[in-house]
């Protein structure tokens, strides 16, 4: 019998994490390497970690996962959208819980644009009057 596999995709900013989830020993794999190497940040292993230790499947599920675009804040954040996404196909009866602490729903901000006239979106040269 082949083992099962759940695909969900994640976004953030202009991150995409591809994720599948197979039954396992709960390694975390980010671009084939092992979490803990491709994101030095502590907090940024917990913002993964999140969804999988809300739902009590942190010990349960191996995550594997294709991430790009963005930076690393933003594929920490597309990563607990898809590993969220997925443990809702694994079980349905969590959503709730998981949409109550806003791991289901797809973070909206972007950056916003550079202005001409501007040195950034909304900081402008400094005024002179003479």
């Amino acid at each position: 019998m082949a083992e099962i596999k759940y695909n969900a995709t994640g976004r953030r900013k202009t991150s995409i994490a591809r994720v599948t989830m197979t039954q396992g020993s709960g390694a975390i794999n980010v671009n084939r390497k092992p979490v803990d190497s491709y994101f030095p940040r502590p907090t940024l292993r917990m913002v993964i970690r999140q969804p999988l230790e809300l739902s009590g499947m942190a010990g349960k599920y191996d995550v594997n996962a294709i991430v790009n675009g963005g930076g690393l804040s933003g594929q920490a954040g597309a990563l607990r959208h898809g590993i969220s996404r997925a443990i809702v196909k694994i079980d349905s009866e969590l959503k709730p819980r998981l949409k109550k602490e806003g791991f289901l729903t797809r973070d909206p901000r972007e950056v916003e644009r550079k202005k001409y006239g501007q040195k950034g979106a909304r900081k402008r040269f400094q005024f002179s009057k003479r």
